[in-house]
């Protein structure tokens, strides 16, 4: 697999990492986490513009029909300059979503709309009790006349808030645990029904509980009683998005170490020239390089018609991104001292903000037992 990068890829990351460099820098990151918003509605039309949302989306559907890499070149971008727009939740979970689960009149509805940045989406899948498990779904989809009903909650809704969509796992038939029987609706997050109690995460997100009491879908999106296989596929999706934004912000963390490690003097040298800073640097910088280059080969893998394979890159990738973000994270706190979790230096906002993506949907011992589990089946 040739995995260099063609030259439209090259100019897509150029302009990606110039427009975040100009857009942030810790000042405005906290201006923009306090806004009632709680992000820059300027930069997410700006994003629109710039055609980011459409990347995924399908031709038919308004999109450009682009791959997982340029994606990915997006959010290493992304968060390389720490973002809080709801990019990923937009660009990735949304458009793949209409992508694979809506037919063509709903896709060509949405489609253009979400592109332009007038519909943002959130993913409502995970339960009180459900971990990160898909199959475990307590919220139920009666059927009523030619459409559903649908009553139960969901939990950590990332986004949510500030959603126009939400896409719903909900139980059609079957027992709570059975991977059948499971169905993901679209839902109009303004509906009769629906009520949020929305909080600010750790890393400067906002997100939401939500209940749903005998509110009414949009759209099924694809088959009945077969969302499990759905939702698996947006999230493969997800995890190779998610690794490529925690490498943008380990890529950050080891920058501003190095540097700091340039400067700051202990018994009158640099605190660099000492052979146990330069040994973590070196783990670090090793640890970036292995979880980018696991990040975009699973970024081109998911082209595979392969369905195991589809989901076992990137579950790989997203392990990989996991435990790099633990050893850079730690590190560069550590050798920044103890104001490496200050909150008036940007670190610990990294820190912050790739420990939560290490456990965005499946922390990384969840994720080794699903690759263990595949690799049993394949």
């Amino acid at each position: 697999m040739d995995l260099r990068f063609t030259e439209e890829q090259q100019l897509l990351a150029d302009s990606a990492a110039k427009f975040f460099e100009d857009a942030y820098d810790l000042p405005r990151r906290r201006e923009r986490v306090a806004s009632e918003q709680g992000y820059s509605e300027e930069l997410w039309s700006s994003m629109a513009e710039l055609g980011w949302l459409a990347l995924r989306l399908p031709e038919k559907f308004g999109g450009f029909g682009m791959g997982a890499v340029e994606s990915a070149l997006i959010m290493e971008a992304a968060g390389k300059s720490l973002a809080v727009e709801p990019l990923f939740n937009t660009g990735i979970i949304g458009a793949t979503a209409i992508t694979l689960g809506a037919d063509d009149p709903l896709g060509e509805e949405l489609g253009p709309q979400l592109a332009a940045g007038e519909c943002r989406v959130a993913l409502a899948y995970a339960e009180p009790k459900s971990r990160y498990a898909l199959n475990i779904v307590d919220t139920t989809a009666s059927k009523n006349g030619d459409s559903y009903v649908l009553s139960g909650a969901k939990a950590v809704v990332t986004h949510a808030p500030s959603a126009h969509k939400l896409i719903v796992s909900a139980r059609t038939s079957g027992d709570r645990s059975e991977a059948s029987g499971v169905t993901l609706f679209l839902v109009d997050a303004a509906s009769d029904g629906i009520s949020m109690r929305e909080y600010p995460t750790i890393d400067g997100l906002r997100a939401a509980e939500v209940a749903l009491d005998g509110v009414r879908p949009e759209a099924v999106l694809g088959d009945v009683d077969n969302g499990v296989e759905l939702l698996r596929a947006i999230l493969d999706e997800a995890h190779v998005a998610l690794s490529a934004e925690a490498v943008g912000a380990m890529g950050y963390l080891l920058d501003s170490t190095v540097e700091y490690a340039k400067t700051r003097k202990q018994f009158d040298r640099p605190i660099g020239t000492f052979q146990v800073i330069q040994h973590r640097l070196v783990d670090m910088y090793n640890a970036v390089e292995t979880a980018r280059g696991m990040t975009y080969y699973a970024a081109a893998g998911l082209a595979t018609d392969d369905i195991t394979a589809r989901t076992k890159i990137a579950l790989q990738a997203k392990v990989k991104a996991s435990q790099g973000s633990k050893l850079v994270g730690e590190d560069s706190v550590q050798i920044h001292g103890g104001m490496g979790m200050t909150d008036e230096l940007d670190i610990g906002h990294y820190f912050k903000r790739i420990t939560m993506i290490a456990q965005t949907y499946g922390d990384v011992d969840y994720q080794l037992k699903q690759l263990a589990r595949l690799t049993r089946l394949s």
